[in-house]
């Protein structure tokens, strides 16, 4: 069989296995970006040894926990605490003053992963004197890294990084007074996370489940086609208060959207925008 027809026929393998997803649990991964679903099945292939995609949906098909490693696998996991330092410095100067007005606060970390950039907000509003008044919604599909992320529990190895990170952002106090450490972990303090929701939520297919002061969702749409971007931008603008902000990441745009002209551009840098009054 000749290269391209190979291609051919496990693009048709690649579109059968997300059908069956769908089909046999409700996970819809059918527009994310096809880049992104090819590269994470073919190391999931690897990694089970198997030669073909078919082979794979077979497995799945038939063993729940074959599925799960897969999923893992899909999930968005790239995250580290103050990432882009310079999106947290743009919240404490452009946004942090707006929210300082609001009694009470809600704000929805979407594709939250394993949590490090939740922790990182909930310190930045310690700070600024919010997190007292703050409910945090931190929601991810995937229920193995929803608990994961609840722990608050990171590896220390990454903490030297982090640090730097926290400094670049505009911290105010020592890093080091937000975690106690071990020999291989860092653990963070439980009032961090005492006004913190975790909860199972799929931007794919289910809906607004409340009305918030800020979104943030950092570098997940640029895994969506156009047509999901949309669907998950006009989610995003039920579930804003008017007025409220929205924190995309930073190769994310509104720009094209059907949304695009329901917000004003905060930061156009960070990507920090404000829904504007109908």
């Amino acid at each position: 069989m000749q290269e391209n027809d190979i291609s051919t026929v496990e693009n048709i393998e690649l579109e059968l296995l997300l059908q069956a997803v769908y089909l046999q649990y409700g996970y819809d991964f059918r527009n994310y970006s096809r880049a992104h679903v090819k590269r994470r099945v073919k190391h999931r292939l690897v990694q089970e040894g198997m030669k073909s995609i078919s082979e794979l949906q077979n497995q799945i098909l038939h063993d729940k926990t074959a599925f799960d490693r897969l999923v893992r696998d899909l999930s968005i996991n790239v995250t580290e605490m103050f990432r882009n330092p310079a999106f947290y410095k743009s919240v404490r100067e452009k946004v942090i003053p707006i929210l300082k007005t609001y009694p009470y606060l809600k704000i929805w970390h979407a594709g939250c992963a394993t949590g490090e950039e939740v922790f990182s907000f909930a310190i930045m509003l310690k700070e600024e004197g919010l997190l007292e008044r703050t409910q945090i919604y931190a929601t991810d599909f995937n229920p193995y890294i929803i608990k994961k992320a609840r722990n608050g529990i990171f590896p220390i190895r990454y903490i030297k990084e982090y640090t730097a990170n926290y400094q670049k952002a505009g911290g105010l106090e020592s890093f080091s007074d937000y975690y106690h450490a071990n020999d291989e972990l860092v653990i963070f303090d439980k009032n961090l996370s005492k006004n913190m929701v975790f909860a199972e939520h799929n931007l794919v297919t289910d809906s607004v489940f409340a009305e918030v002061n800020m979104i943030v969702c950092r570098n997940v749409l640029i895994y969506f086609n156009n047509n999901l971007q949309n669907k998950v931008l006009h989610l995003f603008h039920k579930s804003l208060v008017v007025g409220g902000f929205l924190a995309l990441g930073t190769k994310e745009s509104l720009m094209f959207s059907d949304e695009e002209k329901k917000y004003k551009v905060i930061d156009p840098k960070q990507k920090i925008f404000k829904k504007k009054y109908e």
